[in-house]
């Protein structure tokens, strides 16, 4: 796998910002005043947008982050990592009557974990605060989180409508609902999403299928012609599936090898689909591009909270070319 022109488009991402604090614990939490004493605990970047700019911003590719932050220390915070990750936070609103947005990620030592959000800021972002000069910059626009971004909702269509008109590509990752409602206006966007992320609990749920494959299916009658759903497949890797013809190809990569443990599993899917739209905006082939996805996704399992081991392009390019693709 060869690296591409040194010279990109930059990628434009709206979405929340939030700090993650990241506690490992045993598989019992003990309450009743109990102290409990655990392994490690990490304050880092949180937010899916935030860390999938950051994944982008290491692979080299220019990106700007739109969003809203308190001004307060975890405000600060963020902006001090996101600055130190090369990302623009110049179109940070900071809205002094919100506090920022904070996770607090309960992770097992299998990869699985608990987490307990306070929102703040999180789900404050508008579409006025993308600017036409921000979308005559970039070369595409992605949004994460999509269920939480509350006051984007409305407007999202016709967002996403302007990107593509402007001659912008788009992406949309749905992840968890904490309603469970899957909806929130999603499937009248997809319309106007030409990559779409997801697991297969939030693939089955926006779709109502039965599995992966039929969600997976439905959701491409509605997305564009050329369009491409991600599925995220954890420890099996993810699969690239597009129409073509009368039916799909389906481009499936695993997770390579690696020499260190997993630490954990936060923020993977997000560098992971860091990872897809970079080797898009890098030109990459549909085989190379899942392939260094995932490399980007498992690579950061390797380092606590979700920007602690996102690799630079070198490495995720070294790290796919041991990633067996079928």
């Amino acid at each position: 796998m060869a690296a591409a022109a040194a010279s990109v488009g930059r990628l434009l991402v709206i979405g929340e910002l939030c700090v993650d604090l990241i506690i490992e614990v045993d598989d019992q939490i003990r309450f009743g005043q109990h102290e409990q004493i655990v392994p490690r605990t990490t304050l880092t970047m949180g937010s899916s947008s935030a860390i999938t700019a950051c994944g982008a911003a290491a692979l080299g590719i220019p990106t700007r982050l739109i969003s809203v932050r308190g001004d307060d220390t975890f405000g600060r915070f963020l902006d001090a990592e996101l600055t130190e990750r090369r990302v623009d936070t110049s179109g940070v609103r900071v809205d002094d009557s919100l506090p920022t947005g904070a996770s607090t990620h309960l992770t097992r030592p299998s990869g699985d974990r608990a987490i307990l959000t306070s929102m703040g800021s999180i789900g404050t972002v508008r579409s006025a605060d993308v600017t036409a000069a921000d979308l005559a910059s970039a070369a595409h626009l992605h949004v994460g989180s999509y269920f939480l971004q509350h006051t984007l909702h409305d407007d999202a269509p016709s967002l996403f409508r302007a990107a593509r008109t402007a001659g912008l590509s788009t992406s949309l990752d749905g992840n968890f609902d904490p309603a469970e409602q899957w909806d929130s206006g999603i499937l009248d966007l997809l319309p106007h999403v030409d990559v779409f992320f997801g697991n297969e609990e939030e693939l089955t749920g926006i779709t109502g299928a039965a599995d992966i494959d039929a969600a997976v299916e439905r959701l491409l009658e509605i997305m564009p012609a050329d369009a491409v759903v991600v599925a995220k497949l954890g420890a099996d890797g993810a699969v690239a599936v597009r129409r073509v013809g009368g039916g799909v190809e389906r481009v499936r990569a695993g997770v390579p090898p690696l020499d260190s443990a997993l630490v954990d599993t936060v923020g993977a899917g997000d560098t992971l689909a860091a990872g897809f739209l970079a080797a898009r905006l890098l030109g990459m082939t549909a085989d190379d591009a899942i392939a260094f996805a995932v490399a980007c996704g498992t690579a950061s399992t390797r380092g606590a909270g979700g920007v602690g081991a996102q690799p630079d392009r070198a490495t995720a390019l070294a790290l796919a070319a041991r990633t067996a693709v079928g």
